[in-house]
């Protein structure tokens, strides 16, 4: 099997460790293989890609989007090392505002399943990273929303004291006050 899946504390939120084949020329890997996701529990189906540049110590997020927009991700770093951050904002949930984390790098080659009615976030470790992340739905301005990364109520442990980062992710609310349509449906 080229892929390794390990839920996390979250266990909806999914680890995800390809295999990589190496020789004195390099390596190469699969980065996604629908049948092997879907065997797995990884069933969208991903429509858009993303990618992301970012220098030292730049934080993005919280974000997420609404329904019936909402979106699934699964995040790869290509270059560089960030902190990857999914919050579980489902209300009714087991696991509500609770968040997990992980260190992802081009090094260690692991990508984070994130799935929908989570927040997610990251934050740059290394001198720069380039993130590419797929999405379960294409972007749609009027439902993108997000929460306040430094939220007291979620607690997250961000390895950066004092992040850089946009006006808008500023300026988004706490999890209690966030516009969210997200709801537990057990299982």
């Amino acid at each position: 099997m080229p892929f390794q899946f390990n839920r996390l504390e979250i266990p909806e939120v999914i680890l995800i460790e390809p295999q990589a084949f190496e020789d004195h020329r390099g390596f190469f890997m699969e980065t996604y293989k629908h049948s092997e996701f879907q065997a797995n529990g990884i069933t969208d189906q991903f429509v858009q890609d993303n990618y992301s540049y970012s220098i030292y110590s730049v934080l993005r997020g919280l974000h997420y989007q609404k329904l019936p927009k909402a979106q699934g991700k699964l995040v790869t770093v290509v270059k560089g090392t960030i902190f990857d951050v999914a919050v579980d904002i489902r209300k009714d949930s087991p696991t509500y505002g609770k968040w997990v984390g992980k260190v992802l790098s081009s090094k260690n080659r692991l990508m984070l399943y994130v799935p929908i009615g989570f927040a997610h976030g990251f934050c740059v470790l290394s001198d720069e990273a380039e993130v590419v992340y797929k999405v379960t739905k294409e972007y749609t301005p009027e439902l993108d929303r997000g929460v306040i990364w430094n939220d007291t109520g979620i607690g997250i442990h961000w390895p950066l004291e004092n992040p850089i980062i946009s006006k808008k992710d500023g300026s988004l609310p706490f999890l209690y006050k966030a516009d969210n349509n997200f709801v537990y449906k057990g299982g």
